[in-house]
């Protein structure tokens, strides 16, 4: 989440006048994340969230979003679910862009996550795995391999200025990818972008995930993959495996892994901290002028992807 785009009070009320929520009472922008526009929003009869969609959104997605949404909440999963207004409408037009009123969860994100906090993600993570199985639509990954090409091919010149030989490490890896990436492994809908601060605790509890707005259709593990990069590695990035060992061993017991996924751990891993990089060092070479949220260091990730292509085997990620 972020603040790119401003909301005055006056545009605010009109907004609002859409709805049966009350005059607002307290509206504060916040900062976390890089995709949208978010503000906090209390009314005389709602704690809310505001999504002003901006950057990567595409408008023709967001009905896919938000009815994935709704189909998680409705499935038991502390999915957010959007406010519609009088007409019975939750997508909205907002200061140019496109917007959203979604429920307010309570909790708060880790930063540095712990084992528990780990086993309980994987047992969300299968969930909301299985609460999709009869979700009826379907989104392609514009961040998959195809996209990450793309990516690779807008960084490659900028690479070298973040650190020598960065372009050199991308091309190879995207070669290797390209070639070894699997594809007859189980797909359904997933997360995509499941890091901390888009899951909610209390407690070791799980009371809120948030941020569906890379969703999509893809294979199940690989969103494994992307939490294994996301929530395993320390401050300093160094893996962790314990937290790993959980992760996957509980994600495993709410939907039992195939063999071919187990198999492709290590490859889905080189994959989704490819993904990161590259959309990290996009952002970093192209940064949005005026917005509060600073772009996140891409190298952070290179680092976990040259963990992973020294991996041996998936034994790394579950002992």
């Amino acid at each position: 989440m972020a603040v790119y785009t401003h909301v005055d009070d006056k545009t605010l009320a009109a907004f609002l006048a859409g709805y049966d929520l009350g005059h607002a009472t307290s509206f504060k922008g916040i900062a976390e994340g890089v995709e949208n526009s978010n503000y906090f929003l209390e009314t005389e009869k709602a704690r809310l969230v505001l999504t002003l969609y901006e950057k990567r959104a595409n408008p023709d997605d967001l009905p896919f979003f938000l009815n994935l949404m709704e189909h998680l909440a409705q499935a038991g999963v502390p999915s957010p679910l959007p406010v519609r207004d009088r007409q019975g409408k939750a997508l909205q037009k907002l200061s140019g862009k496109p917007a959203c009123l979604i429920s307010f969860l309570t909790g708060v994100s880790v930063e540095d996550p712990d084992n528990d906090h780990c086993a309980a993600l994987g047992s969300m993570l299968a969930d909301m795995h299985k609460a999709t199985a009869d979700f009826s639509a379907a989104r392609r990954n514009d961040l998959s391999i195809a996209g990450w090409r793309a990516l690779a091919d807008k960084t490659l010149a900028g690479a070298d200025k973040i650190q020598k030989g960065l372009a050199r490490e991308i091309s190879d890896e995207m070669e290797f990818l390209e070639s070894n990436w699997p594809d007859n492994l189980p797909k359904g809908i997933i997360h995509a972008d499941l890091f901390p601060d888009n899951v909610l605790f209390t407690d070791h509890t799980i009371t809120g995930v948030i941020d569906f707005y890379f969703g999509c259709t893809d294979l199940l593990a690989y969103d494994l993959a992307v939490c294994i990069n996301a929530w395993c590695f320390d401050q300093t990035q160094q893996f962790m495996p314990e937290r790993a060992k959980r992760l996957t061993e509980m994600y495993d017991v709410g939907r039992n892994m195939t063999g071919g996924e187990v198999t492709a751990l290590p490859i889905l891993c080189r994959g989704a901290a490819m993904r990161f990089l590259l959309t990290r060092l996009f952002d970093w070479l192209n940064p949005v002028v005026g917005a509060v949220v600073r772009p996140k260091n891409p190298l952070d990730y290179l680092a976990r992807l040259k963990f992973h292509q020294n991996v041996k085997d998936t034994a790394a990620y579950v002992v």
